[in-house]
């Protein structure tokens, strides 16, 4: 007999929120650690802080304190890697960091994210479709799972001593699975799903420790649910039925809510439904209130409140949502479509942005008080809810009424682009001109842009910023340490050099500061991967460029040497993913819109002599539609908003691309539809997997896999780079192959980096 307690599901929930802290403590905090300027215990102390301050804050804006309606989603870098270190699937190379109870500390744990030496840390990708890069576990048959961490347990008790029940968010066994890649040990062919049965019972301890500890609800995060993968559907699906079956017949568990967020549920859904589950969350933003479904007797988390996005949510339309899903017979929660760990704490300090934009967004904070507002008008009536609903009716007529998001002059200018605005004269023809005007090696060497961002880059900025420094002088700055970078180019012994992008403060934020239709904050950080934060702007209108943005810039790189000195721009559905954009028109009309901006200043850098330009597309795969069917009509678009940039330039104009960390065999097509002349890619952590498949689709351009890694802080050997540079001439062609790290250096020291690309150019040498 089940001793599973009823208690009700809170009104108006979120599914998670952001673990940084408003002013970026954790990161600080991480990287004081890491450097071993503070102990553990201080870490420890700054993280408990951070939940402290979130528990209360989120009561404070009307979420119960003792309802489950807060979500206990803490993590110190990533929720896969915590998961794997739950369960206890550390990779053998690693299994001298375990203690003798099987547990790793702080210490160890960020070893795994971040590696040591010749320890490789955990392959790292993108979360679905959004900007998060997650660590991927790696399970197979030698993995022992086990229960191995009591922290998510003991997070929960420490709110429990503080007055709170929270809910505990944990990662789904479906989504561990299929996410994770097979490790070293295991044969080819090995699918870590197979390992299914043998995790399922560490999940139900994990749930018995809960219910023992007084937690009432569990969230158990499932979006691999709203994905197609390489694995059969059906067979998804039948896992999923085997999965929550099973959990839901434990007799010792909290209740369970399953969240499906990132995208529509679809036939996921009556799978779910016909389970013991007592609670299911489904996006309602991306996804539409399901049909045919009968979810009598179950609760259902109505994902209305937009997690992925920042913008005010239209609450009359989502009170008819949440009416239409109550019609399905389910009793109705209001939600969030997903954590809200995608979007920055608060708009507080943000008045520089002005009242009217203001008025048209939400931060967490403020889509907190939207599932507040849409609570309190579901259950008690409009009326009560009354001056809420009439300040988002306002807001999103002031947003339509504004003549910056439908400019005449921008419109015109797209609808002027014909077919032949998106090509290039045949690859034969550019290449042989190319290769006439730069003469460059085989096994040519480059970097993927940015150098170093130095602490005194940083003060320079920040000075000129506030007024401090005046334009003179921080040109003057900016040149200097162009100077300096290209020299240690010139120095190390590159083929073709950068500017080093000393005066960006971001590869998007830096085009959004001089591009209209956008708006930039001051503390909108979100985490895109352990203490990496980024400020995504806001794209809120029309898109238009005043003047150059990078001419002046690479001109004067390029006056300082006789190697080529490549142009550097972000590519328009890079700018698109790694903004918060605008959704009151398709993407694809946004992009073409940036697009034709980029297309202007690519003319410009050629009249000022830039041959080489880099239109840098790092998030193509990122946006790529979870659902097949969807996929097409995306590709379409992205790929020819990237032609539209592009193809205005000369033949003898090299133009280079990069994309970065993401699964890139299923978009082989689009990477080759781009025709970028060079292409670069990550290939470092994943050890140029990637290669056969570009072997196979018979890709004739040329193509810079990465071969130093650096979102890590180690250094890769000379040794480990000749591997690497020989595994790709497996592959592809010398003529072809280009050398190079998997992305840009602005995290990097300067030591780090001096000694990695002195690697890198003595391992070209060496294979040349």
């Amino acid at each position: 007999m089940s001793d599973v307690t009823p208690a009700p599901f809170p009104t108006g929930t979120i599914l998670g929120y952001p673990r940084i802290g408003a002013n970026r403590e954790l990161k600080k905090a991480l990287e004081s650690f890491w450097k071993g300027a503070t102990t553990e215990a201080d870490l420890e102390a700054t993280a408990a802080e951070l939940r402290t301050v979130t528990r209360d804050r989120l009561a404070g804006l009307g979420l119960g304190a003792t309802t489950s309606a807060i979500p206990s989603n803490f993590s110190f870098y990533d929720h896969m890697l915590d998961a794997a270190v739950t369960f206890g699937a550390i990779p053998s190379r690693f299994a001298d960091l375990r203690a003798n109870d099987g547990t790793v500390d702080l210490a160890a744990y960020s070893t795994i994210a971040r590696g040591v030496g010749d320890k490789a840390p955990l392959e790292m990708t993108k979360w679905f479709d959004s900007n998060y890069h997650y660590l991927v576990p790696e399970i197979g048959p030698e993995t022992v799972f086990a229960l191995s961490s009591a922290r998510w347990v003991d997070e929960f008790l420490e709110a429990k001593a503080a007055g709170f029940v929270t809910r505990p968010v944990i990662t789904g066994p479906l989504t561990f699975l299929y996410l994770a890649k097979a490790s070293d040990e295991a044969k080819a062919g090995f699918a870590p799903i197979s390992r299914l049965d043998d995790l399922l019972p560490i999940y139900a301890e994990l749930l018995a420790a809960f219910k023992a500890a007084g937690a009432e609800w569990v969230q158990i995060d499932e979006p691999i649910l709203v994905a197609d993968t390489d694995t059969d559907r059906t067979e998804v699906l039948a896992n999923a039925a085997r999965v929550y079956q099973w959990l839901g017949e434990q007799t010792a568990r909290p209740q369970l809510l399953v969240a499906a967020p990132m995208g529509s549920l679809g036939d996921a859904l009556p799978v779910l439904a016909a389970t013991p589950v007592e609670a299911i969350g489904i996006d309602l933003v991306r996804g539409a209130v399901p049909v045919g479904v009968h979810l009598t007797g179950k609760v259902i988390a109505a994902g209305v409140v937009d997690g992925h996005n920042i913008w005010r949510t239209d609450l009359d339309a989502a009170l008819a949502t949440l009416k239409a899903v109550e019609a399905l017979g389910a009793t109705v929660a209001v939600s969030t479509s997903t954590s809200l760990f995608h979007v920055p704490h608060t708009l507080k300090g943000e008045d520089h942005l002005g009242a009217e934009l203001i008025s048209w967004l939400a931060f967490a904070d403020e889509k907190v008080a939207e599932i507040v507002a849409l609570a309190t008008a579901y259950t008690e009536g409009e009326a009560a809810a009354a001056d809420a609903l009439a300040a988002a009716r306002t807001a999103l007529a002031s947003r339509k009424a504004h003549p910056g998001t439908n400019r005449a002059d921008v419109r015109d200018a797209l609808a002027a682009v014909t077919p032949a605005d998106l090509e290039r004269s045949a690859y034969a023809d550019r290449v042989a001109a190319q290769e006439a005007r730069f003469h460059l090696p085989e096994l040519a060497t480059t970097t993927i842009g940015s150098f170093p961002q130095t602490p005194e880059i940083r003060k320079a900025r920040a000075a000129w910023a506030k007024g401090e420094l005046s334009d003179a002088d921080y040109e003057t700055a900016m040149k200097a340490e162009i100077a300096s970078v290209v020299k240690l180019q010139e120095d190390l012994g590159l083929d073709v050099l950068v500017h080093g992008e000393a005066e960006r403060n971001d590869m998007v934020q830096y085009f959004a500061e001089l591009l209209d239709g956008f708006d930039v904050t001051v503390n909108g950080w979100v985490q895109s991967y352990g203490s990496r934060c980024t400020r995504p702007s806001i794209l809120w209108g029309d898109v238009a460029r005043p003047l150059p943005m990078t001419v002046r810039w690479a001109q004067y790189a390029q006056s300082l040497s006789d190697k080529p000195v490549k142009g550097m721009l972000t590519g328009p559905v890079t700018i698109l993913a790694w903004s918060f954009v605008r959704d009151d028109q398709p993407l694809g009309v946004t992009a073409n819109q940036v697009a034709l901006a980029l297309r202007q200043e690519i003319a410009d850098l050629e009249a000022a002599g830039i041959g080489i330009i880099q239109v840098d597309e790092p998030a193509l795969r990122e946006l790529l539609p979870l659902r097949n069917a969807d996929k097409a009509a995306y590709l379409g678009w992205s790929v020819n908003s990237f032609k539209l940039a592009t193809s205005g330039a000369k033949d003898d104009t090299q133009v280079h691309t990069h994309l970065c960390y993401s699964e890139f065999g299923e978009i082989i097509d689009a990477i080759d539809g781009l025709d970028a002349d060079v292409t670069s890619i990550e290939a470092a952590r994943s050890r140029m997997e990637v290669l056969p498949a570009i072997k196979a689709h018979g890709y004739e351009r040329q193509i810079g896999p990465g071969v130093w890694d650096i979102h890590s802080p180690r250094v890769p050997s000379t040794e480990e780079i000749t591997e690497l540079l020989t595994l790709a001439k497996d592959s592809v062609s010398g003529q072809q192959l280009w050398v190079n790290p998997d992305c840009g250096l602005k995290t990097r020291g300067y030591a780090e980096t001096i000694e990695s690309l002195e690697h890198l150019i003595a391992a070209t040498k060496a294979v040349r």
